[in-house]
Protein backbone atom coordinates (compact mmCIF):
# COMPACT_ATOMS: atom_id res chain seq x y z
CA UNK A 1 0.00 0.00 0.00
CA UNK A 2 1.29 3.29 -0.80
CA UNK A 3 1.94 6.47 1.77
CA UNK A 4 -1.16 7.93 0.46
CA UNK A 5 -3.57 5.79 0.61
CA UNK A 6 -1.71 5.04 4.35
CA UNK A 7 -1.97 8.99 4.98
CA UNK A 8 -6.03 9.04 4.02
CA UNK A 9 -6.46 6.26 6.45
CA UNK A 10 -5.12 7.51 9.13
CA UNK A 11 -7.42 10.74 8.27
CA UNK A 12 -10.27 8.63 8.25
CA UNK A 13 -9.60 7.12 11.78
CA UNK A 14 -8.65 10.70 13.14
CA UNK A 15 -11.82 12.13 11.76
CA UNK A 16 -13.10 9.26 13.13
CA UNK A 17 -12.35 9.24 16.49
CA UNK A 18 -12.82 13.38 16.79
CA UNK A 19 -17.17 12.72 16.21
CA UNK A 20 -16.82 10.19 19.56
CA UNK A 21 -14.78 12.36 21.78
CA UNK A 22 -16.79 11.67 25.79
CA UNK A 23 -17.45 8.53 24.15
CA UNK A 24 -17.03 5.08 26.23
CA UNK A 25 -14.62 2.69 24.27
CA UNK A 26 -13.31 -0.80 24.67
CA UNK A 27 -9.73 -0.92 24.17
CA UNK A 28 -7.87 -4.19 22.71
CA UNK A 29 -3.67 -3.17 22.70
CA UNK A 30 -1.13 -5.37 21.76
CA UNK A 31 2.03 -4.05 23.74
CA UNK A 32 4.49 -6.43 22.47
CA UNK A 33 6.08 -9.57 24.34
CA UNK A 34 2.68 -11.45 23.90
CA UNK A 35 1.08 -8.69 26.23
CA UNK A 36 -2.42 -7.79 25.52
CA UNK A 37 -4.05 -4.82 27.71
CA UNK A 38 -7.87 -4.78 27.32
CA UNK A 39 -9.90 -2.10 28.93
CA UNK A 40 -12.64 0.10 29.05
CA UNK A 41 -12.12 4.02 29.11
CA UNK A 42 -13.97 7.51 27.55
CA UNK A 43 -12.06 8.79 25.35
CA UNK A 44 -10.97 12.54 25.92
CA UNK A 45 -8.97 14.15 23.48
CA UNK A 46 -7.76 14.41 19.62
CA UNK A 47 -4.59 15.13 17.85
CA UNK A 48 -2.76 15.15 14.71
CA UNK A 49 -0.58 12.15 15.72
CA UNK A 50 -2.56 10.59 18.93
CA UNK A 51 -5.76 10.08 21.01
CA UNK A 52 -6.36 10.16 24.40
CA UNK A 53 -8.27 7.96 26.33
CA UNK A 54 -8.92 7.84 30.34
CA UNK A 55 -9.36 4.05 30.80
CA UNK A 56 -10.72 2.34 33.90
CA UNK A 57 -8.26 0.48 36.89
CA UNK A 58 -8.76 -1.40 39.62
CA UNK A 59 -10.20 0.09 42.45
CA UNK A 60 -12.14 2.93 40.80
CA UNK A 61 -9.29 4.47 39.68
CA UNK A 62 -8.43 6.09 35.53
CA UNK A 63 -5.27 6.58 33.88
CA UNK A 64 -4.32 8.63 31.01
CA UNK A 65 -3.44 6.64 28.23
CA UNK A 66 -2.64 7.69 24.62
CA UNK A 67 -2.32 5.42 21.01
CA UNK A 68 -1.14 6.76 18.23
CA UNK A 69 -3.25 6.20 15.08
CA UNK A 70 -0.64 4.45 13.21
CA UNK A 71 -1.15 1.49 15.78
CA UNK A 72 -5.09 1.17 15.01
CA UNK A 73 -3.77 1.24 11.55
CA UNK A 74 -1.32 -1.76 11.62
CA UNK A 75 -3.91 -3.27 14.30
CA UNK A 76 -1.89 -2.97 17.16
CA UNK A 77 -4.64 -1.41 18.59
CA UNK A 78 -8.67 -2.53 18.73
CA UNK A 79 -11.05 0.22 19.22
CA UNK A 80 -15.01 -1.29 19.49
CA UNK A 81 -18.27 0.62 20.93
CA UNK A 82 -20.85 -1.31 21.82
CA UNK A 83 -19.32 -4.61 21.01
CA UNK A 84 -18.64 -4.02 17.18
CA UNK A 85 -15.23 -2.83 16.08
CA UNK A 86 -14.55 0.77 14.92
CA UNK A 87 -12.60 0.38 12.08
CA UNK A 88 -12.34 -4.12 11.28
CA UNK A 89 -13.65 -2.92 7.99
CA UNK A 90 -10.32 -0.56 6.88
CA UNK A 91 -8.21 -3.54 8.83
CA UNK A 92 -9.57 -6.05 6.29
CA UNK A 93 -9.18 -3.95 3.27
CA UNK A 94 -5.47 -3.59 4.21
CA UNK A 95 -5.11 -7.30 5.17
CA UNK A 96 -6.62 -8.06 1.56
CA UNK A 97 -3.96 -5.83 -0.06
CA UNK A 98 -1.39 -7.61 1.35
CA UNK A 99 -2.13 -10.23 0.44
CA UNK A 100 -3.19 -9.60 -3.26
CA UNK A 101 0.28 -7.89 -3.42
CA UNK A 102 2.27 -11.15 -1.68
CA UNK A 103 -0.02 -13.16 -5.11
CA UNK A 104 3.50 -14.54 -7.14
CA UNK A 105 2.91 -12.96 -10.54
CA UNK A 106 1.03 -14.71 -13.22
CA UNK A 107 2.88 -16.45 -16.21
CA UNK A 108 2.73 -13.74 -19.09
CA UNK A 109 1.82 -10.81 -16.73
CA UNK A 110 3.69 -7.60 -17.96
CA UNK A 111 5.71 -6.92 -15.06
CA UNK A 112 6.30 -2.36 -14.53
CA UNK A 113 9.54 -1.34 -15.68
CA UNK A 114 11.01 -4.22 -17.45
CA UNK A 115 11.27 -4.35 -21.08
CA UNK A 116 10.93 -6.84 -23.11
CA UNK A 117 13.31 -7.80 -25.93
Amino acid sequence: MDLAKQATIVDQIHDTLEELVGERLHVKANMGRSKIMESEGTLTQVHPQLFIMEVDRKRGRTVRQSYQYVDVLTGMVELSRDGESLFQPIIDELAADKLAAAKPLEEGMPVEGFDEE
